[in-house]
């Protein structure tokens, strides 16, 4: 992790590390996609108990980098939040009789 000398600086590193982490959420967007081809019902694109594993599981991770579980946590829900509006409009493609 780079030392930043101003604020242009801190942008520039987001910046870089934006164009890192768009590429994976796309990635994972394919993935949720595919979810509603497994699921028989709309109610199973909310999973709570695996919501709550993945959270449990980044949680680890961000303690594991140093980083506060909390924050991880919070983008974590939001992020699934996002995908579960995602994956119900994608389910309705696949299931549109449902």
């Amino acid at each position: 992790m780079a030392h930043c000398k101003d604020l242009n600086d801190v942008r520039a590193h987001i910046d870089r590390l934006d164009r890192q982490i768009v590429p994976l959420l796309a990635e994972r967007a394919t993935y949720v996609a595919q979810a509603p081809n497994f699921k028989a019902t709309k109610h199973q694109v909310v999973d709570r108990d695996r919501i709550e594993e993945v959270i449990s599981k980044v949680r680890h991770l961000a303690n594991e980098e140093g980083c506060d579980p909390t924050l991880i946590e919070n983008i974590y829900r939001a992020m699934i939040d996002a995908y579960i509006v995602f994956e119900a409009k994608v389910f309705l493609d696949v299931h549109p009789e449902k």
